[in-house]
């Protein structure tokens, strides 16, 4: 019997969640420039699936990304990475929380260029002072087919392979989540596919729980779920739609 998702009106514990946002509210600016980016955001993320967020510009979906990752803070409703509840804890331990607990894969990549690829994947660690499990190491290089270029830097890659080290430093730690702004919007056709496929592979094969936000309806087709933003609302929640589904959906809003 097929397992239900919370989408598809099963019931879900806890422990299946890797984030909860349970109604956010953020607005920047005051008084009549005022704007309401989040207006009461209800979402569970379930563990080891691939979520995209989509919707148009301003719908709030990079803010709602920003705020479950503990890059930004809401001004109302409560935000839960795996388990822990974000409301009210301090630096330090946001600081600990992002590095063990979430990944990031950014549209630019985010590498160091003086480092060469093998260093930017352990950066984390090294910052960390923890040891790196060398035989996932080798899984995750190896999944990525960076094995031949680990001794490269930035400058001596191509775009995709440097999406490619930045999706291995993401998943190294082995996080609860990762989140993915844009992650191919710097990339050919070509390139863009080989980190979604990547990506879709660690939901399924290492049980990785991805959210991935994006405005392109072709890399939200990899995805189990897309939630839809409009205004700073969820205003769809969407099973495995194909490319088709979601271009309708879109233009219906």
């Amino acid at each position: 019997m097929a397992h239900r998702l919370p989408w598809q009106g099963g019931r879900v514990t806890n422990d299946q969640l890797a984030a909860r946002a349970h109604g956010l509210v953020k607005t920047y600016g005051s008084k009549d420039a005022a704007v309401c980016a989040l207006d009461g955001v209800d979402l569970d993320i379930v563990a080891g699936r691939f979520t995209a967020i989509m919707g148009p510009s301003g719908s709030g979906k990079s803010t709602l990304m920003h705020c479950l990752a503990a890059l930004d803070t809401p001004d109302a409703g409560t935000v839960e990475i795996a388990g822990q509840v974000l409301t009210g804890m301090g630096d330090a331990r946001l600081t600990r929380l992002r590095r063990d607990q979430i990944g990031f894969v950014f549209q630019s990549f985010n590498l160091v260029p003086t480092l060469t690829a093998e260093e930017n994947i352990r950066l984390p660690h090294r910052l960390a002072r923890k040891r790196v499990d060398r035989d996932w190491f080798g899984t995750v290089v190896d999944s990525l087919g960076l094995g031949d270029r680990l001794d490269h830097r930035p400058a001596e890659l191509s775009g995709g392979q440097q999406q490619r080290v930045a999706c291995a430093r993401a998943l190294l730690a082995r996080p609860a989540i990762v989140f993915a702004d844009e992650p191919t919007g710097n990339l050919d056709t070509v390139s863009g596919k080989e980190v979604l496929d990547f990506l879709r592979r660690s939901a399924d094969e290492f049980g990785q729980t991805v959210v991935m936000v994006t405005h392109d309806p072709v890399a939200a087709a990899y995805c189990d779920r897309v939630v839809l933003l409009r205004d700073g609302r969820v205003v769809d929640d969407l099973d495995r739609p194909d490319r088709e589904q979601l271009l309708t959906r879109l233009a219906a809003r």
